[in-house]
Parts: C-alpha cells; sequence; structure tokens
C-alpha cells in the first residue's frame, strides 16, 4: 500500500557559507506517520529538520538549493508566508524552552502571536486542550498560573509540544527531544508521540538508535550531509540496503 507523502525534497542543498551542509537530499516524509532521522554527530540531521520550517533562514549566509514540497507548495517559493508555514509545521527543541512566564501564559504566547483566539474563555479551552493532548490537564489545571520554570523536565517538555499542539499545526518537528530527559521520562514521551502520530505527521532527529527502533514508522540514515537510506524502520534495523547503514547499525563508528 502506498503512502501519503507530506514532506518531498528533490535535489535539496544547503550551505553555511563555503560550507556545504547537505548534498542532494532526496526524502519522502509520509503522512501520519514517525519518521526517524539518524546519523552521527554532524551529518546534517538537525540542518534537514530546519529545513522544513526554515528555521536555516535565520542563520547568516545560508543559501538553500532545490525544492521542499510540503501539500504540494514548495515552501522555498519567494511568496511564500514563513509566518504561517512556522504555525503549520511546529519545532520541538532538544532542550524544553519554556519562557519565564506562568503555565497559562506560555500557552497562550503563540495563540497571540498568530491572532488565532481573543476571548479568555476560548484561550482557557484551547489551554486545556492542549495540556489533555499531552497527559497534563489533571496535574496542572490548578497550577496554571506557577511558573512554568517550576515543573519537571518531563513536564516542560510535554508543555512545549502543547504549546506547539494548540497551535493546530498538520507537521511536528522534534531535535533529540529526549536528549535531556531520564529513561522514565524519555519511555513517557515516546508513548505520546505514538498517540500523535495518529493526527500529525511527526519528523524526530535523535542521536538514540534504540529510540529511533521503538517510536518509529520509517527511518532515514545521514551521513556528512547525504541521506544514504530510507525506509520503514523494521527494513533499516534488520535488512538495510546500504553496507554504510549496516555499519552504522552495527555500532563500527558514530
Amino acid at each position: 500500500m502506498e503512502v501519503e507523502s507530506k514532506i518531498q525534497t528533490v535535489d535539496l542543498n544547503l550551505y553555511y557559507g563555503s560550507f556545504q551542509a547537505l548534498t542532494d537530499v532526496n526524502i519522502r516524509v509520509p503522512a501520519r506517520n514517525v519518521t526517524a532521522i539518524i546519523g552521527p554527530s554532524g551529518c546534517g540531521k538537525s540542518t534537514l529538520l530546519r529545513c522544513f520550517n526554515r528555521m536555516n533562514d535565520l542563520v547568516e549566509r545560508t543559501q538553500v538549493k532545490g525544492q521542499i514540497v510540503i501539500d504540494g507548495q514548495d515552501i522555498l517559493a519567494p511568496d511564500t508566508d514563513v509566518v504561517a508555514l512556522r504555525r503549520k509545521v511546529g519545532m520541538v527543541f532538544q532542550r524544553p524552552n519554556v519562557f519565564s512566564l506562568s503555565i497559562y501564559h506560555n500557552l497562550k504566547f503563540g495563540l497571540r502571536i498568530h491572532n488565532m483566539l481573543s476571548r479568555s474563555d476560548q484561550i482557557l479551552q484551547s489551554v486545556r486542550q492542549g495540556l489533555e493532548q499531552v497527559g497534563l490537564w489533571d496535574d496542572l489545571k490548578d497550577r496554571l498560573r506557577t511558573n512554568a520554570h517550576s515543573l519537571t523536565l518531563e513536564q516542560q517538555q510535554r508543555l512545549c509540544i502543547a504549546r506547539v499542539l494548540i497551535l493546530k499545526p498538520d507537521i511536528i518537528l522534534l531535535d533529540e527531544p529526549c536528549s535531556a530527559l531520564d529513561p522514565i521520562a524519555t519511555l513517557r514521551v515516546e508513548e505520546l508521540l505514538r498517540v500523535l502520530r495518529q493526527d500529525y505527521t511527526l519528523v524526530i532527529v535523535t542521536h538514540n538508535m534504540q529510540q529511533a527502533a521503538r517510536v518509529s514508522d520509517f527511518t532515514g540514515f545521514m551521513y556528512l550531509g547525504r541521506l544514504i537510506e530510507f525506509a520503514d524502520t523494521q527494513r533499516i534495523f534488520t535488512n538495510p540496503r546500504e553496507r554504510l547503514t549496516e555499519d552504522y547499525i552495527r555500532g563500527s563508528f558514530g
């Protein structure tokens, strides 16, 4: 059965000044699945992830060539509304980037920036829905005015995911979202991702191959800025086609 593609790159090349970080990357990211991007440090995983919502635009002397097509639209086109793109394609970072504000105002922030809701009852309902989606409403409903920095790291990362979800994205990018968490918290976040994939397209960059094997449906292996292999996760980990992929999976380098 053919899986619908949500994101497609065509001969994607990216340069930071004179350094080429991505070379001829062609990938089709399936819709409503978890796709993991793995590979050694410095191979271009996070750079590729940031291409999908044009976060690399914020880095000086960045040049991008090729195409990045989301829902049939090339997001590199000059008339792309980047603000709308980043609402559609949300991002969760390596460490929880909560603001030094209350839990409520952390979640309200994105709604205000995007002019989505103005009535306080609508905002509270949206906050509740976001916290319910990440399993935090019962724990935090009486603490909404508490500073978000008082939460555990796991709760902070879930809050960051909720902050993305209430903007109603189609795609969620996650850049090593569990690297700052302990093993138990990591498993809880992974379980959350498995639930979210029913409604969202998720792309996760991880240095943890066991995590990629546990949580993802598809996996891409990158090396020195190139996408070496992309397939369903089971095949990547049990029967890769490329020798380089097999060597990495076996721990020969990385």
